[in-house]
C-alpha cells in the first residue's frame, strides 16, 4: 500500500499517568512509536472501527493488570485531577 505524505507537529498533552504506561508498554510489545500508536487509535475510532484484534486486546489487559489501570471508558470526562501538594 503507498504512503501518504503526512505534516507531523509535536504537542505536549496531559494524560493519566497508569493510561500512558499502558500505552507505552502496548506501543513498544507492537514494535511501533506511541505517536504511531495513538494516530493509528485516533483515525480507527474516527470511522467507528475497532483499533485492536483479540489478540491486542488480551495483551492491553495484561499491561492494565501490570500498571493497576482500572480506569474504563465509563470514567471518562469524568476524571478529576489530584490536588497537587508541594
Amino acid at each position: 500500500m503507498p504512503t501518504k505524505p503526512v505534516e507531523r507537529v509535536q504537542t505536549g498533552i496531559r494524560i493519566e499517568k497508569r493510561t500512558l504506561k499502558v500505552l507505552k508498554a502496548l506501543a513498544e510489545y507492537l514494535n511501533m512509536s506511541l505517536g504511531d500508536l495513538v494516530e493509528g487509535i485516533v483515525l480507527h475510532t474516527f470511522e467507528g472501527k475497532v483499533a485492536f484484534s483479540a489478540e491486542t486486546l488480551l495483551q492491553i489487559e495484561r499491561l492494565k493488570g501490570i500498571y493497576k489501570l482500572d480506569l474504563s471508558a465509563t470514567d471518562s470526562h469524568r476524571l478529576k485531577e489530584r490536588d497537587q501538594k508541594k
